[in-house]
């Protein structure tokens, strides 16, 4: 069996998706749950690009445990001494230097020619090589390269010791037929190429990311770089679960291939880059989105009954759906709960547990019905957030059609309840404004979302927001069966991270 190669590049080009920023808690989080995945390698940041990214990265590479941990650098010695320092703690280093090679880039951006990128290729590769005995190489632009510099170029830096050369359609631009020849025709004309792997970084400009990315595997790359949710600049990147499941699905055509994923910690892995970055996954969106097992065609739900296969490729819990309801209730026990979090990966200690059982008991006295996201999320917003400094004790708004909508919040700060009044344009935005009369910071909000995480009338809603304070700006969120207690939760757990950091 030949493995492929699966190159996760969420924390980096993934994070790059306009208001997709992570601080460095949360990009560990998620790349403790790709170790989990069985992905090979994580780029986990750009180190040179800023102080937190290298921190970040740092952080990752010290903790992280089984992948190979890679920084990005330009080919220029500033940026690889950068992202050395920041990986070698791994076990696994990696540098991943990059340097366009196309003409259009070549003459606009970099202002160079051809002999010049050539030289500064060779030289970046054998700087980074004096560090780290794993170094990859990527011709940015490399679809829209002359071909016959593009191989000058990967011949080049194989000889200066790369062990991946990844060839990027930086821009979306190819489509499966050119993308593969593309990759068959490097095979073919460069002499030492049997010496690195083949790796490919598809755009999805074109809708065409996760397309490329498999004729390519078809042509002889044998590593592919690709981020949970699809999520990257512009249109984003070719998407990881996408890639797996394909390979994992149409045995008949990739014979003798396969992948090290744990494909059960797909969805777990899917929801908590969508809970962190901000970016809901859309319901259609293929393997992961909330309709993809979803049946509602008489025809498609007689025929599912009958026999699964005739309307699904993919059994559900392949990925982590697990498709049933909690039993759960308000008559449930401490223990019953303890078990269900199990069942869902979710291993609380005895004082989380204390915590999350309190807001489920409060919500069952609400719903009828529990259902295993109503846990998760309760999960996140109790145990996955940063130290309170500022807590929600009660809140009480006045509002109606012809009210000035008013609020009453009540926090514990230092063991003391402080209480703060405040009116609004709506009911959300007065209790806000409480908020910060009490905590004496003026929050600036960038962005505000609302998603029912769970079904049926008392659905449990979330609300994820953007905010700007002290010149920091974070993402938080927080869930309730009312949405006012989850926008308060929310803002309130923005202010903890602010005062965090």
């Amino acid at each position: 069996m030949e493995k492929i190669f699966i190159f996760d590049t969420t924390l980096r080009d993934g994070e790059q998706a306009p208001g997709a920023s992570l601080n460095p808690s949360e990009k560990l989080e998620i790349a403790h749950v790709l170790a989990d995945l069985g992905v090979d390698v994580i780029e986990a940041g750009f180190p040179i690009s800023s102080l937190g990214d290298f921190n970040a990265v740092q952080k990752i590479a010290k903790s992280v445990k089984g992948p190979a941990i890679c920084g990005l650098a330009r080919a220029v010695k500033a940026d690889i001494d950068a992202a050395y320092n920041a990986v070698k703690a791994s076990s696994r280093p990696r540098i991943h230097v990059f340097l366009a090679t196309s003409k259009i880039h070549m003459q606009y951006k970099l202002q160079k020619a051809e002999d010049e990128i050539l030289r500064l290729a060779v030289e970046a590769l054998r700087h980074a090589r004096k560090y780290c005995r794993d170094v990859e190489f990527s011709p940015e632009d490399a679809s829209r390269s002359d071909r016959f510099f593009l191989y000058k170029v990967v011949e080049a830096v194989i000889a200066q010791g790369a062990t991946t050369v990844n060839i990027p359609d930086t821009v979306g631009y190819a489509e499966p037929q050119e993308f593969g020849s593309l990759i068959r025709d490097i095979k073919s004309n460069v002499p030492n190429i049997d010496d690195a792997i083949i790796s490919v970084h598809c755009h999805n400009d074109l809708g065409l990311a996760v397309a490329n990315s498999l004729e390519a595997i078809k042509s002889g790359a044998r590593q592919v770089e690709c981020t949970v949710n699809g999520i990257g600049e512009r249109a984003g990147n070719a998407s990881m679960e996408e890639i797996v499941m394909a390979i994992k699905t149409r045995r008949d055509i990739f014979k003798n291939i396969d992948t090290n994923i744990a494909t059960s910690q797909i969805y777990r892995a899917s929801r908590l880059v969508s809970k962190l970055t901000g970016f809901t996954v859309a319901p259609n969106k293929a393997i992961v989105g909330s309709n993809a097992f979803r049946h509602e065609s008489g025809i498609h739900q007689d025929g599912v009954l009958k026999e699964r296969s005739t309307y699904e490729i993919i059994k559900p819990e392949d990925v982590g759906f697990t498709g049933t309801s909690l039993v759960l209730g308000k008559h449930s026990g401490r223990h019953a709960l303890k078990e269900r979090l199990k069942e869902l990966g979710l291993a609380l200690n005895a004082e989380q547990l204390d915590k999350v059982n309190v807001r489920f008991k409060a919500l069952a006295d609400k719903k009828k019905d529990i259902f295993d996201d109503d846990l998760i999320a309760i999960v996140e917003d109790e145990i996955k957030t940063v130290k309170p400094v500022w807590k929600l004790v009660s809140f009480a708004i006045h509002s109606g059609t012809r009210v000035v909508p008013c609020a009453e919040i009540k926090l514990k700060y230092k063991n003391k309840d402080l209480c703060g009044v405040s009116s609004g344009d709506g009911p959300v935005d007065a209790c806000f404004k409480a908020v910060d009369k009490i905590t004496g910071i003026k929050g600036e909000l960038q962005d505000y979302r609302i998603e029912a995480v769970t079904k049926g009338k008392d659905a449990l809603g979330e609300v994820s927001l953007k905010l700007k304070a002290k010149s920091k700006i974070v993402t938080a969120r927080g869930s309730s069966t009312d949405i006012v207690e989850a926008s308060v939760r929310a803002y309130i757990n923005a202010l903890n991270k602010i005062e965090a950091l």
